[in-house]
């Protein structure tokens, strides 16, 4: 059991009350009468003093501690000017980059630099640097060589162990070594900081706190008294026997869903104390008996230069993610050890309560006067009602940062925040933008059995099944829903976080709701493909789920006497695609007169599952060998325009390069003028196409438009989590 987050007794500077909002200057920091700050926090973002915010939450959490917390938001990086502006703090530096990667945010999918920042005030493109951790940290290291440095946020949190970086096109080895940092801390990471600030408080050092769940350190060797389990090798030669997995799922009869694949033991050595006994004595030793277990993943060196050690190393890593039985990773890198302890223990109710309910002003700080920060606009009406999510899409990174396990705040919390919206911004106009979180509607859905759940490695609860341990209820939500709109003040209460449909449509009382009061005018939800192959790489259900809730909405629509549309979105160029399979989706698409204006190209982001498979051409879904089969993926320039151009299939641009694909898949019947045509055999007169497929970046944002029947349909920025 972890400590209660609010429990510790608060450090002695708790006398100097709560700031009005977190000081950026000395002069703030004189008009609180401090003289020093106990924590500095660095981050690449605005400071906007919302919940929404990852610096905002950790600074008021801090705060709420008893420590004094400073803000640097965006320094400039050329000197260390800026990281010096508040002092030097008396306990430690922490570095974010942000709300977002510092790569995704300034790049596009295909590599092009961005020119706007949704979390910079006036939307500019260059106030973060590249790698911001790595560079902040560079900075404070020779500003400040001697005070304590921790990492955290999602660049760092996704980066932590040796990783694929698409930017370079090359194996990265851990952020941690890079950074010159003390310590990571990964995911959401109140448990871990409140417990690290009170124990350097307390006079321990930074390099002797190494039992902290949820962070990552260096070190020379593995302690005396652990039992490494040897995970660095994937080809057995020879008899295997069946020692401890670290694959194995460990409820596999209670968690089992139909149509799911059994697992299989993989090749593990154990050295320490487990080597040189027999067999039968291995297989009593039972997973999570033992709480000096290390799982010793590939090291650096491997991994980079071995692209199936590098599908494993991830499988491995994924499968220890559960924080009621993951066990901590090594990885060596060179002669040093990088040592990752088990997930943090997810915040209860009441305590997730206390950190969204902490005196934040929901508002950009003063420094910024009249400036637009475009994020702050998008959220500064909506709610974040839970963490987490269980579906596991392989290419997206909410479940390797905030994890499976769904925290949720209580009905209570999120009322009393509609009603503080109502009372305290000037600009609401009775319209909750959003009440969600990673997912619309996985709020209290958990596992029927603590037991089990204490007990599961499943990479998803959805995945290839619903599991039948899962509650899939969705009646609370339903009443939270109607007592939100309730509230007095509140006009309309949108949903717009993503949507799991193949839960919904479990619930038709909850999808009558949603429909009749929660939608305006238009639904975002993303099937993403049509086709079995990339559905099941991405861990997605398929289409015939949205169909079944496609044809909801329209019945709960007209019974509400509403023009209501869905806005599906699809993925181009994922691992696992193949060109036919983007022509199946053209022809869907057209088959539903749906035209992408906008579409999303895959963006292999640091840790993904799916990034190992586009980096490995192998499935880590399944056991990964040498001899494995390998996967498509599209890499190519030429390729994933090809596949970018099969979901614009109706842009005359993309005409030529989709004639020529089709006659080469031996598909030319689809060229012609009639509805049944993919596209026509001829360019309009005085069109020039451009080289390129005509699509934007796959981040802008969403907006949609009907004329004939004909809905055109957006691309968008892929939600990502806080912190």
């Amino acid at each position: 059991m972890s400590k209660p987050l609010f429990s510790y007794r608060k450090f002695w500077a708790e006398c100097f009350g709560t700031a009005p909002e977190l000081p950026m200057s000395r002069a703030e920091m004189d008009a609180l009468g401090w003289d020093s700050c106990d924590i500095i926090i660095v981050t690449g973002d605005a400071y906007v003093d919302h919940p929404s915010f990852g610096m905002a939450v950790i600074g008021r959490l801090l705060e709420a501690q008893g420590f004094r917390v400073g803000i640097i938001a965006q320094p400039d990086w050329t000197s260390t000017a800026d990281f010096e502006a508040l002092g030097a703090p008396n306990l430690f530096f922490g570095v974010a980059a942000g709300n977002m990667d510092s790569m995704i945010n300034r790049y596009t999918a295909d590599k092009k630099r961005r020119n706007d920042d949704a979390y910079t005030p006036g939307n500019t493109g260059d106030k973060r640097p590249d790698r911001a951790v790595i560079v902040y940290s560079q900075r404070l290291r020779e500003a400040y060589r001697q005070v304590p440095l921790v990492i955290g946020s999602i660049e760092a949190s996704l980066r932590r162990i040796a990783h694929y970086d698409y930017w370079s096109d090359t194996v990265r080895r851990s952020i941690l070594l890079d950074s010159r940092a003390d310590m990571l801390l990964y995911g959401n990471a109140e448990r871990a900081i409140v417990e690290l600030a009170h124990r350097l408080a307390a006079g321990e050092s930074i390099h002797a706190i190494r039992d902290v769940r949820g962070t990552a350190f260096v070190r020379k060797r593995v302690p005396d008294g652990w039992r490494v389990i040897d995970s660095t090798s994937i080809d057995a030669v020879g008899p295997v026997t069946a020692p401890i997995n670290p694959y194995i799922d460990t409820a596999t009869a209670a968690c089992a869903t139909k149509g799911s694949e059994p697992e299989i033991v993989e090749p593990i050595r154990l050295i320490g104390d487990m080597a040189g006994k027999s067999a039968e004595q291995k297989s009593e030793q039972k997973v999570g008996e033992d709480a000096q277990a290390v799982i010793r993943i590939p090291a650096y060196e491997q991994v980079r230069s071995d692209p199936a050690l590098y599908a494993h190393a991830s499988r491995v890593l994924h499968k220890e993610t559960n924080p009621h039985n993951a066990r901590p990773l090594v990885q060596a890198h060179g002669d040093r050890e990088l040592w990752l302890n088990a997930p943090p223990i997810p915040l209860e109710t009441d305590e997730l309560d206390q950190v969204f309910e902490l005196p934040y002003t929901r508002l950009p700080h003063s420094v910024y006067g009249d400036a637009r920060i475009v994020a702050y606009e998008m959220i500064r009406h909506s709610v974040n009602i839970m963490r987490g999510c269980f579906g596991g899409c392989t290419f997206c990174s909410i479940t390797e940062h905030e994890g499976r396990i769904i925290q949720n705040r209580s009905e209570d919390s999120i009322i009393r925040e509609i009603e503080q919206i109502r009372d305290t911004s000037p600009a609401f106009t009775g319209v909750i933008s959003d009440l969600g979180g990673p997912t619309a509607n996985m709020w209290r859905l958990a596992c029927d059995s603590r037991e089990v759940e204490a007990k599961c490695r499943k990479l998803s609860c959805v995945f290839p099944g619903i599991c039948k341990n899962l509650n899939t209820d969705q009646t609370p939500l339903v009443k939270l829903y109607r007592r939100a709109r309730g509230v007095a003040g509140v006009k309309k209460v949108l949903i717009a976080s993503g949507l799991r449909y193949d839960l919904a449509v479990r619930s038709p009382e909850y999808v009558e709701e949603l429909v009749t009061h929660h939608v305006g005018g238009y639904l975002k939800i993303a099937p993403e493909h049509t086709e079995d192959g990339p559905l099941s790489k991405m861990m997605k259900p398929g289409i015939g789920a949205y169909e079944q809730f496609k044809a909801m909405f329209e019945k709960y629509s007209r019974a509400a006497g509403k023009k209501q549309y869905l806005i599906p979105y699809f993925i181009a160029a994922h691992p696992g695609t193949t060109d036919k399979d983007m022509m199946h989706l053209a022809l869907w698409l057209k088959g539903n007169k749906y035209r992408a204006d906008q579409v999303q190209t895959f963006y292999p982001s640091p840790m993904a599952t799916a990034t190992a498979m586009y980096h490995s051409g192998k499935n880590p879904l399944k056991r990964v060998t040498h001899k494995s089969d390998s996967m498509p993926t599209v890499k190519g320039l030429s390729q994933r325009r090809l596949h970018k151009a099969f979901l614009r299939y109706h842009d005359p641009d993309n005409w030529p390069v989709l004639r020529e694909a089709l006659k080469k898949m031996g598909r030319a019947d689809l060229i012609g003028n009639g509805s049944n045509h993919l596209v026509p055999a001829r360019q309009p007169a005085k069109h020039h196409p451009v080289v390129t497929a005509n699509t934007s970046s796959p981040d802008s944002r969403p907006f949609a438009t009907q004329h004939n029947g004909v809905v055109n349909v957006p691309g968008r920025r892929k939600r990502t989590t806080r912190r």
